[in-house]
């Protein structure tokens, strides 16, 4: 067979789309039923389905984010970077796409502050600055979730039908349909609990291929063997840009271009993607900065550890008679890191190469549905069709709207993949339309003087000069041939996301300087408040709560009892939040700064070529980092939740043993705090 023939069955390649996602439906039927029973929370309120009460504790926030932020580039553009310029490629890639994360926890803590009841960041967006702003900044936070959608739809079905030979139309719309039912299935909750156990098992399959690579392997199997055949492919082929052409140099002209594009594009789908927003909203206000700076250093592991093992041995293993002749549209695909695995460890290589991409895909595609499905829900939905939508009505429009973009998911990777579209363009091209947003964005959250037609214009001036840098710059380095192949340069794409948020940036922060605005967040702080509340007072008669309401507030306490967590409103308390924020604010700068300048940049301009024993170091950094974000997502929400996990086996026991008297039963709603 030729390495350049699919690995698995076509039937292979069906079977795991459909019967994983089955399974995960499954899965989430019975997770779904013990919540019902043996927890406090009911799925029948649209509070839970979308944002789980707002009660998740860090752990669980932390592996959601985790698996959100594991997309199908994650796995597969970390490690094309990789296969190009070497060992730079996996650090600017997880370095350029983990800082954003971690300064995220500080807009969480002003979010808890400043809107601690919103659904969407765009309902703070309308409270603030009305329609008009609403609408602009509504486009940018769709655009947002198409192009990730996009991506991820585009590097499944490619690996999909790269391994398998599966049939690229339908893997565009089965693997989106699938998650779709799991979602409608089981809400927020739910899904972050799925993702917890994709988490799970993305860090297992990646142990399996790190200690492969670096200890078993008779093809590799060792940091020295790695550098000894790194180091003959370079004299082979060098790489252009890099210092002696080396792949084991951090001097990459190339990769330091690729690292400023990652960093300016995933501003963008972090700050404006309601993904990440939704576990903001969904955390507990006492530890959402805990929950981001977790999520955000536990997850640089992922696409830093697994590119520098798959990524690098794509390079290394060259000329052997199992691995795949690459070309460009296949890096540009994401295909190293198929094509490696499958030359490792054969049919068993492609299997769990194509189970844990398969996994990272449907747990960011879960997190896009369940976000657009809150956006078309809330900011569409109620605020311009149906102000006065019941409970029910809600509820039932964020179920169709889930089952809507699963569909819409499906035809995006169709048209992008017709049209010649790859992941790794869009990857690269995101920061050029949605860069512009990024400034106006943080500062409508965390800045009362940011001025609202300052904002605007940022955001509208940004994203034209993004687009015309970008198409000029493609003009003039290309005799004026525009293409798909020459629109995706990376000067070209370097040039654009500077202009983007550049000009964004500029125009919204000159602006809101000579024109301040003295905004009140009380307004914010009004966003989704009961009507028989004060701003931080308990109800004051409970006869005039709609009693499904009233039942679910009270399910949602005594749950919060029983688990041993405080009341929500008791975490509000404006001087610990804005502690919080200064915490975040000093960890997250500090962090950036050591992972954007203080590590790359001195190996950078020193030109160094890591010997055997650099690499040797490099390796086993990565590896105890990755040991440690494998604990902290995966063990430290067992023992956070341990408290909830003996609720439901004390249920479970009872049901067993006591004639199914084990019906979790919420208790009377107390009158007053005590």
């Amino acid at each position: 067979m030729s390495a350049n023939e699919p690995v698995l069955p076509q039937g292979a390649g069906y079977g795991v789309v459909v019967g994983i996602g089955l399974f995960f439906s499954a899965f989430m039927l019975v997770l779904s039923a013990v919540q019902a029973r043996y927890t406090g929370f009911s799925l029948k309120s649209s509070e839970e389905f979308n944002s789980a009460s707002r009660s998740v504790k860090p752990g669980l926030i932390a592996s959601g984010i985790v698996s959100a932020w594991t997309w199908a580039a994650t796995l597969l553009q970390s490690s094309a970077v990789a296969y190009k310029y070497g060992i730079s490629g996996p650090w600017w890639y997880g370095a350029g796409a983990t800082v954003q994360v971690l300064l995220f926890a500080q807009l969480t803590a002003k979010l808890k502050l400043n809107a601690p009841r919103a659904h969407t960041w765009l309902e703070i967006v309308s409270a603030r600055w009305g329609t008009v702003a609403h609408l602009v900044f509504m486009f940018f936070g769709l655009a947002t979730n198409i192009i990730v959608s996009s991506m991820l739809i585009l590097g499944g079905s490619a690996t999909v039908a790269s391994l398998t030979g599966m049939n690229t139309i339908a893997a565009c719309f089965l693997i989106p349909l699938g998650v779709a039912i799991y979602v409608v299935v089981g809400g927020m909750r739910a899904t972050l609990l799925c993702d917890y156990t994709h988490t799970t098992v993305l860090f297992a399959i990646i142990f399996v291929f790190v200690f492969t690579v670096y200890a078993t392997s008779p093809k590799i199997g060792s940091p020295r063997a790695m550098h000894d055949l790194l180091a003959a492919a370079s004299e082979n082929a060098p790489v252009s840009g890099n210092a002696h052409g080396s792949y084991l140099t951090i001097r990459s002209k190339n990769g330091l271009i690729f690292g400023v594009i990652n960093v300016i594009g995933n501003f963008a789908t972090v700050f404006q993607d309601q993904a990440y927003w939704q576990r903001a909203i969904a955390s507990r206000p006492a530890s959402c900065v805990k929950a981001y700076l977790l999520g955000g250093l536990a997850w640089f592991a992922i696409p830093f550890m697994f590119s520098t093992t798959l990524g690098l041995s794509a390079v290394a293993l060259r000329g052997d008679p199992a691995m795949r002749i690459l070309t460009p549209d296949d890096v540009s695909a994401g295909l190293p890191a198929p094509a490696a695995a499958a030359a490792l460890l054969g049919k068993s290589g492609a299997a769990a190469l194509l189970i844990v991409l398969f996994l990272a895909v449907t747990s960011a595609t879960s997190a896009e549905l369940i976000a657009v499905s809150s956006i078309l829900t809330y900011d569409v939905y109620k605020k311009y069709l149906n102000p006065e939508a019941t409970e029910s009505q809600i509820l039932k429009m964020s179920h169709a709207m889930v089952a809507f973009f699963a569909i819409v998911m499906g035809l995006l990777g169709l048209i992008f993949f017709y049209i010649g579209i790859s992941m790794g363009w869009l990857y690269e091209f995101m920061g050029v339309v949605l860069g512009s947003a990024v400034v106006p964005i943080a500062l409508c959250v965390s800045w009362k003087k940011a001025n609202k037609w300052g904002c605007i214009s940022g955001a509208i001036a940004g994203f034209c000069a993004g687009i015309i840098a970008w198409l000029v710059t493609t003009a003039c380095l290309n005799d004026n041939v525009i293409n798909v192949t020459t629109t995706g340069g990376d000067l070209e794409m370097l040039a654009g996301n500077l202009a983007s948020i550049g000009v964004g940036g500029i125009v919204t922060c000159v602006a809101s300087y000579f024109w301040p605005e003295d905004f009140n967040w009380d307004v914010t702080r009004a966003i989704n408040a009961p009507q028989s509340y004060d701003n931080n007072t308990e109800p004051k008669g409970a006869p005039e709560i709609d009693d499904d309401k009233k039942r679910d507030s009270i399910s949602a306490e005594a749950m919060s009892v029983s688990s041993g967590a405080p009341n929500e409103d008791n975490e509000l308390d404006p001087t610990m939040l804005n502690a919080a924020f200064r915490f975040a604010a000093w960890s997250s700068v500090i962090l950036l700064i050591v992972m954007l300048l203080v590590i790359p940049l001195p190996l950078f301009f020193a030109q160094t070529v890591f010997g055997v024993r650099g690499l040797e170091a490099w390796v086993v950094i990565g590896m105890i980092w990755t040991f440690t974000s494998a604990f902290t997502v995966v063990l430290y929400p067992l023992w956070e939740s341990r408290a909830a996990l003996k609720l439901i086996t004390r249920g479970m026991v009872k049901d067993v043993f006591s004639g199914g008297r084990g019906k979790f039963i919420a208790p009377s709603a107390p009158n007053s705090k005590a």
